[in-house]
């Protein structure tokens, strides 16, 4: 039933993706042209490509890495042996196990700062090909490190693939969401979340031990992750780069034609260059921004906020901590409620992929209806029902021991809250960036979301023992209240940019910014120009 309802989604997404012939300027399916078998399926394959070798190997890099936890501290012990005669002391085993866990997200951290300049320098599309330069030599480390006898090289390959996971987790969704129409930017852009689902899931099935989870496998696990990179650089080469880096950045008026021309079909498209024109037109004669220029400057307060605080929330509301496997620590409390509910040990792993799998199925459903309820609905609903199902989390927790049926509430809980994180903010906090910032401050704003969230998802894992050691049962009473916070935040703060330009979103954000004065030339920030000055 579950795969059937998956396999329904999929169809969905990939029908509104395509039905992109009719819905390019004015919002209103075309009835005069015929439908081309090409007509949207570019920017589908565009989608697809640039997710395989993005989002998906941040999904995935998080997930294998759970699987051969015993086989790498087994041979790390032994490694030491064979160079010092002794084996690793006890204490040291669980440190370096650690180490190798925490590289990814100081990797993701580097590469969310390295983002930014790789996308106004090289663009986006190049971006995520050079990027996978990073996976080809994580993936050569891993696949020699049992044979070269160093696991210093599995923690350098970690640290590779988390700067990979850190660009393309910022240029992925900025290179989607400037290629798509206004009328189906956040459908395109929630592909992002997608893939990383789709990756988690595959990282479990992959790492099972009837695949490539035995003792013996464990370095083809790793260096399996260098598979998808090399998809992306067979397909992304033949894909157009964004149109808006192309006329903006670049301005090169005829590329960006060719661009829009390959990714919208034989549709009209004076509309949208019109509006492509007026952002050139506000964008004339201004240099990128860089990241601690955004905190400066008044015109971006309130988008800055709005990225601030509700990045921070969606790493701080306990998704990580109730079912997904992105830090070791976290993954075996989740075990330790799979437990609880009286699963056998050698059925949890397969308890772990259902988890993944909701949050595909969410990001899948989020992506069909986000063009009809907008971003603020799905993210007040998804932290308010995450509020109502941690809550009876927690008294599930509270009562397991009283009576037989709480565990199985709580497991049930587990997954509940999971779809609830999916639908809503795992995927719309990522097109934050793209919609509220200009094509001037969107790099900028990325490499300050990025460290934000590679940051925080450092943090959680270093300090959720301690948490859960402290608090017990009342453990996800913080990530309540980071809940609740959202939730007020998005409803009176956020303004709401479903099927608007991005010019008219930085004039709704002006005049928030500033009430009571109408935008100049430069729509989102008063940065003036000062070429005629004696």
């Amino acid at each position: 039933m579950g795969s059937v309802l998956i396999r329904r989604c999929v169809t969905c997404c990939f029908l509104q993706i395509c039905s992109l012939s009719g819905t390019l300027t004015s919002g209103q399916p075309s009835r005069v042209l015929p439908v081309t078998p090409f007509q949207g399926r570019v920017l589908l394959l565009t989608i697809c490509a640039a997710g395989i070798g993005g989002t998906f190997q941040f999904g995935y890099n998080l997930s294998i890495i759970n699987a051969p936890t015993s086989h790498i501290q087994e041979f790390t012990n032994e490694t030491w042996r064979m160079r010092t005669g002794r084996p690793l002391p006890d204490q040291l085993v669980p440190l370096l196990w650690s180490l190798i866990v925490s590289l990814y997200p100081v990797g993701g951290l580097l590469g969310a700062l390295l983002a930014g300049p790789m996308a106004i320098t090289l663009g986006r599309k190049k971006s995520l090909l050079v990027n996978n330069i990073f996976v080809v030599a994580a993936a050569t480390l891993f696949g020699f490190s049992r044979r070269a006898g160093s696991f210093e090289m599995i923690m350098l390959g970690r640290l590779l693939v988390g700067v990979s996971a850190g660009v393309s987790m910022n240029v992925q969704p900025m290179y989607l969401g400037e290629s798509a129409p206004k009328e189906l930017r956040g459908a395109v852009a929630m592909t992002s979340a997608i893939f990383t689902a789709l990756g988690i899931v595959m990282g479990q099935v992959v790492g099972l031990r009837e695949l490539l989870g035995g003792p013996q496998a464990w370095p083809l696990l790793l260096a399996s992750c260098l598979v998808p990179g090399v998809l992306q650089l067979a397909s992304l080469p033949l894909l157009p780069e964004s149109p808006r880096y192309l006329l903006i950045d670049c301005g090169d008026s005829e590329a960006c034609l060719a661009a829009l021309q390959r990714l919208r079909g034989p549709a009209d498209l004076a509309g949208e260059l019109a509006e492509l024109e007026r952002e050139r037109a506000a964008c004339q004669g201004r240099r990128a921004r860089r990241p601690w220029e955004l905190f400066r400057d008044r015109a971006l307060r309130r988008q800055v906020a709005s990225l601030v605080v509700l990045g921070g929330v969606m790493e701080l509301c306990g998704n990580d901590a109730v079912s997904s496997p992105r830090q070791a620590q976290v993954y075996a409390y989740a075990s330790a409620v799979f437990s609880q509910a009286r699963i056998p040990p050698e059925k949890v792993q397969y308890a772990s992929i259902r988890t993944g799998g909701c949050e595909l199925l969410a990001a899948l459903l989020s992506c069909v209806v986000i063009e009809r309820v907008g971003r603020r609905m799905l993210l007040m609903g998804g932290y308010g029902l995450m509020t109502c199902w941690g809550s009876v989390f927690t008294a599930a927790l509270c009562l397991q021991s009283s009576l037989p049926w709480m565990p199985y509430l709580a497991m049930s809980c587990v997954f509940a809250f999971i779809l609830s994180f999916g639908i809503g903010p795992a995927g719309v906090t990522g097109i934050l960036a793209t919609e509220l910032f200009d094509q001037m401050t969107r790099p900028a704003a990325y490499m300050v979301c990025g460290a934000l969230m590679w940051t925080m998802l450092f943090l959680v894992g270093l300090g959720f023992p301690f948490i859960m050691e402290s608090l017990s049962h009342f453990l996800y009473v913080p990530f309540l209240c980071v809940c609740v916070c959202g939730a007020v935040y998005t409803g009176f703060f956020l303004p709401e940019t479903r099927g608007k330009s991005f010019v008219d979103i930085s004039e709704e954000l002006h005049r928030l910014n500033f009430p009571g004065v109408e935008p100049g030339p430069h729509v989102d920030g008063p940065e003036v120009i000062r070429s005629t000055e004696l």
